[in-house]
């Protein structure tokens, strides 16, 4: 651009995705004065006090003309304090207070202090990718997020009087995914703590070889919150694809992603009182929700039957399809939501049918009102159900010599290795047609479970891929009527609450 004018890079968040804005800036006669002009929001309206106090704090002079900010394309809407930085900086250079060489072939993301200093923003990573696509350097806070990439230079800008400066923005070394380079707290959780239940490690094991839904349902005390907040313990660490994807679903949510980045997953705990928003994404502007938050990891809801009826059907499409549409009248926003759903629920308002040292006091309405809040068809899309029973007090003081976390995540281990050699020698049409790896005795077992309890097209698929988990577990690469029978087991309830 001309003399009194430049353009300097931004960006725009829109779900997880960024897209690049060009934040054109003109200084001409006329009354002074700041217009921003291309869709902006309040936070970004507010930003020419914030840039005025900045660009004067940090030793600069603001210019007694008139100022016009174009942020192109001006048909998308813009939301957060992110332009602050490039704001200032295109005044700087259209004034000739830097050189506008400066500012070229580099995105800026960051909001301004009134004394010039450069503040972090959400949605830093997702920028970061954005300028690895245009092939720019990117700038942004010292202290933002910890940026996981080798492929992209970073740069980190502490205050606005650095601007101009040879070395202002200081180069920094990205945040490697190698896990090493960060010591994290230990949370101690293990399976051997929890007393008794070996049937139910067994279906996390299962659950956490394939990544199949699992279903708790038992009374008030009986280990269902133990055992699924140990569940993180037996799954492999993040692979740097799904660890990049996790981190900047929680980067653009304001969340933190150093446990990401040394592979942890994520594992989201909502209270049952959460909305549909909360649960799903939404807002404005429009933030992830927690079955997001969860992409590759896990999503525990505990108290199931206590959730509105609205927000579980919510997550029926996202289990099926791995991510979440959200339709505003400015377009759809997508959001990543493939994620591990582990629930718990009492089986009646009382919490004690069935248990065998607690009388029950509901009527069999109040029982079968309460189980239908979670809803068939929710409840057809987990594959593992589990009926959890109180443990015997000798039991719970006795040693704990039990299944540890160790040895049920060696065996996850093995099994996805296995499953991945399998998957190698197979055709992609051979690895879709599971049936196909059913003897004629095994889908005889099956086509029999099926018409006795009277399976739907979707538990009959669901069940023989826990099977198949079950074969893999088992170094099989066969389907056997054994692995058949364990995986229907694991899908028909007889006990509590049993239907």
């Amino acid at each position: 651009m001309g003399r009194g004018q430049c353009a300097v890079m931004g960006a725009a968040v829109r779900g997880v995705d960024v897209v690049p804005v060009r934040v054109e800036v003109v200084v001409s006669g006329g009354l002074p004065g700041m217009a921003i002009v291309g869709m902006p929001d309040a936070a970004i309206q507010e930003a020419k006090e914030r840039v005025r106090a900045a660009v004067r704090a940090a030793g600069f002079s603001m210019p007694g003309e008139k100022i016009v900010v174009n942020l192109a394309p001006s048909h998308l809407r813009k939301t957060g304090s992110g332009f602050d930085l490039p704001i200032a900086l295109g005044i700087l250079a259209a004034t000739g207070q830097i050189d506008p060489a400066w500012v070229r072939d580099t995105l800026y993301v960051g909001e301004l202090s009134l004394d010039g200093r450069v503040r972090p923003v959400t949605g830093a990573l997702a920028c970061a990718i954005c300028a690895r696509r245009l092939g720019l350097d990117f700038v942004c806070a010292a202290d933002s997020d910890p940026v996981p990439l080798d492929d992209v230079r970073l740069l980190a800008m502490d205050s606005l009087e650095r601007a101009g400066v040879e070395g202002g923005a200081a180069a920094v070394l990205p945040a490697h995914a190698g896990r090493s380079a960060l010591s994290l707290p230990e949370d101690g959780l293990d399976f051997a703590e929890v007393s008794g239940h070996e049937i139910a490690k067994r279906a996390f094991q299962i659950a956490a070889a394939g990544g199949h839904g699992l279903l708790m349902m038992g009374p008030p005390g009986s280990g269902k919150t133990m055992l699924a907040s140990r569940m993180p313990t037996i799954m492999p660490s993040l692979g740097p694809d799904e660890m990049l994807e996790a981190a900047v679903v929680h980067s653009v949510a304001a969340e933190p992603i150093e446990p990401l980045i040394a592979g942890r997953r994520p594992f989201r705990h909502p209270h049952h009182s959460a909305t549909l928003a909360g649960l799903v994404g939404g807002g404005s502007p429009i933030r992830p929700g927690e079955i997001s938050l969860a992409h590759r990891g896990v999503l525990f809801l505990d108290e199931l039957a206590e959730f509105k009826s609205s927000v579980l059907q919510g997550i029926r499409q996202p289990l099926e399809s791995g991510a979440v549409t959200l339709t505003r009248a400015d377009g759809n926003v997508s959001f990543p939501a493939r994620f591990m759903l582990v629930a718990a629920t009492n089986p009646c308002p009382c919490g004690y049918y069935g248990d065998e040292e607690h009388e029950c006091t509901c009527t069999v309405p109040q029982i079968r009102t309460y189980q239908n809040r979670i809803g068939g068809p929710l409840i057809d899309r987990i594959d593992l159900h589990l009926d959890v029973r109180r443990i015997k007090p000798s039991e719970v003081l006795g040693n704990r010599c039990g299944t540890g976390s160790a040895k049920l995540r060696e065996g996850v281990l093995a099994a996805r290795a296995f499953a991945d050699w399998r998957r190698a020698r197979q055709s992609e049409q051979e690895q879709q047609d599971w049936a196909a790896a059913l003897s004629d005795e095994a889908r005889g077992f099956m086509v029999a479970q099926a018409e006795l309890h009277a399976m739907s097209g979707r538990a009959i698929s669901r069940t023989v891929s826990v099977a198949r988990t079950v074969a893999d577990l088992a170094e099989s690469e066969s389907i056997s009527s054994a692995h058949l029978a364990e995986a229907v087991n694991f899908r028909v309830r007889d006990g509590i609450g049993g239907r």
